[in-house]
């Protein structure tokens, strides 16, 4: 079985080409790419060469773990024209599967792929990074913020996911005046506007390592700083100011079902909102040019890219 896939030959060089599958298990679906979504963080990373090492990494590889697909052949209770999210795959034979969703085809275990009920399709691409902001806010010991850094497409989510959850209106920082824009009930401001040094709850969304001594004096006593983004570089800050507000440091890694459930739950319920949030729609066939897009323009929140070109 083959499937045309967007491949990352190696950092910097991206192409469609055919590349072959593996046969499916008991276990496992066949889906039908409709969507899939290009991460501007972690794939950014891979296709500039910088990510650091990971199982399974290595190149050729198939990027992506943001696709909705329709099932082809079900198992379990998914059944022939289910609408399911992807959280990725390795399901092919001659290139690494890191993440894998970027294909027309994909083989996965039924236990993966997640029913997108009441969701629309192209917006069920969001859903991996919706559920990694619930993870960051509302995940094991977690508390909603106050403050968030950064105003792209996961400082959006979480702002809309504090909202959701009935926490206050979190202030945003933006250093990008372009992207003060799309705020829903919250206000975005440069950093220098934000005066305030009383946060019992920080939340970064940036990705920025070198931020930590900007953001700890922003901090009241015993305040927390959650780190969401994924950080290429090393982290580090100066310890006097940590230390007299016995600051702590959270760090919110992958997502989780219940996280996963939890997002589907609160747009079922009306109470949160994935409408305006993707900002460019491109061709599959046109993928090497849409990666890049994705990856360089600051006005690119997110890029779905759409498979009913390949049949």
């Amino acid at each position: 079985m083959e499937t045309v896939a967007v491949v990352l030959e190696k950092p910097g060089q991206l192409a469609l080409r055919t590349v072959t599958l593996q046969e499916p298990g008991a276990d496992d679906i066949v889906v039908d790419a409709v969507w899939s979504g290009i991460s501007s963080g972690t794939e950014r990373l891979l296709w500039a060469g910088r990510m650091p090492n990971f199982p399974g990494m290595g190149y050729p590889l198939v990027p992506g773990y943001e696709t909705v697909a329709r099932v082809r052949q079900g198992a379990h209770d998914f059944a022939e024209g289910d609408l399911v999210f992807v959280p990725g795959a390795n399901c092919y034979k001659d290139v690494k599967g890191l993440f894998g969703g970027a294909a027309k085809r994909i083989v996965l275990p039924a236990a993966r792929a997640v029913k997108l009920d009441g969701i629309a399709d192209a917006e069920g691409i969001l859903m991996a990074l919706a559920a990694t902001a619930h993870h960051a806010v509302a995940g094991h010991g977690a508390s909603l913020p106050q403050l968030i850094v950064g105003h792209g497409l996961l400082g959006r989510l979480i702002a809309r996911i504090t909202l959701a959850l009935g926490g206050e209106a979190p202030t945003v920082i933006e250093t990008q005046a372009k992207r003060h824009d799309g705020a829903a009930g919250y206000a975005v401001v440069s950093p220098e506007q934000d005066t305030r040094r009383d946060y019992a709850t920080i939340c970064d969304a940036s990705g920025a390592a070198g931020l930590l001594d900007t953001l700890i004096p922003k901090l009241a006593k015993r305040g927390e700083i959650t780190l969401a983004g994924f950080y290429e570089d090393a982290l580090s800050f100066t310890f006097p100011p940590a230390f007299m507000r016995e600051a702590r440091i959270r760090i919110a890694a992958e997502f989780n079902r219940q996280d996963m459930e939890a997002v589907k739950s609160l747009v079922a319920n009306g109470t949160l909102s994935l409408s305006g949030l993707i900002s460019h729609h491109a061709s599959a066939s046109t993928a090497a040019q849409a990666y890049e897009q994705a990856f360089t323009d600051p006005n690119c929140i997110k890029m779905a890219l759409d498979w009913s070109a390949f049949a």
